[in-house]
């Protein structure tokens, strides 16, 4: 591959690992609260959380390309903070990133949550562990897959995304061009050798992630663990 197109992998790679962190930080507290919560509120914000899974990447691109713009609170603080602009960076892509892969994190671990039996927690609770110590303790060990889950498909449907990075970060060499906008881009010089490597390499990774993601439910199901 051109020196150009390994660039794009690494910088997919590097946003893909970042964003996969920030979710792996912001996701499991949401996923519990939402797991534990039944009001109407509670169901108003998990909707919100699920919006990206329904909503065109491009209008979700859109209203984060309006918010990031110096003329608004968020672009302008950025801008005042920082010294460069939020939109068209690799900055506006992890804040973009997170938001579009956040329902593919949280939603695998508010499942296992909500399936984890109340005598795990109730036992942990007569031994005398606060809540945060049977999160810890109890919960992350009993959900250990899911989490391996939320991880491998944040990480992947960050490798994926297009629309969202094409309008939040353009196509900038080293800053924002991505394997998906590398690939669009060879396709639209016509230069399908390039563009059947690229293809080819995502496609790899996306079969090893399927593997990755269906062996672990598998695995998950034969030891017979309580987060199902």
């Amino acid at each position: 591959m051109a020196e150009a197109d390994w660039q794009a992998v690494w910088l997919t790679l590097r946003l893909a690992s970042v964003t996969t962190l920030v979710l792996l930080l912001i996701g499991p507290p949401l996923a519990w609260w939402l797991a534990t919560r039944h009001s109407f509120f509670a169901r108003t914000v998990e909707s919100i959380v699920a919006l990206p899974l329904v909503l065109p990447p491009t209008v979700l691109g859109f209203y984060l390309l309006w918010a990031f713009s110096p003329n608004h609170a968020l672009g302008a603080g950025w801008l005042d903070i920082f010294g460069s602009p939020l939109a068209f960076s690799f900055s506006g892509l992890v804040f973009a990133s997170i938001l579009y892969s956040l329902p593919f994190v949280v939603q695998p671990l508010q499942a296992a949550f909500s399936s984890l039996g109340k005598q795990y927690l109730e036992a942990g609770a007569t031994m005398g562990m606060g809540p945060m110590e049977r999160f810890f303790r109890i919960v992350v060990p009993l959900c250990l897959p899911s989490f391996v889950i939320a991880t491998v498909l944040g990480f992947a449907h960050t490798v994926g995304e297009f629309g969202v990075v094409l309008m939040i970060g353009g196509n900038i060499a080293g800053e924002t061009r991505v394997l998906s906008i590398a690939l669009f881009d060879h396709v639209e010089q016509l230069d399908f050798a390039s563009a059947h490597r690229l293809s080819l390499l995502l496609l790899g990774f996306s079969v090893a992630v399927l593997v990755l993601v269906y062996g672990s439910m598998k695995r998950r199901q034969q030891r017979l663990l309580p987060c199902r």
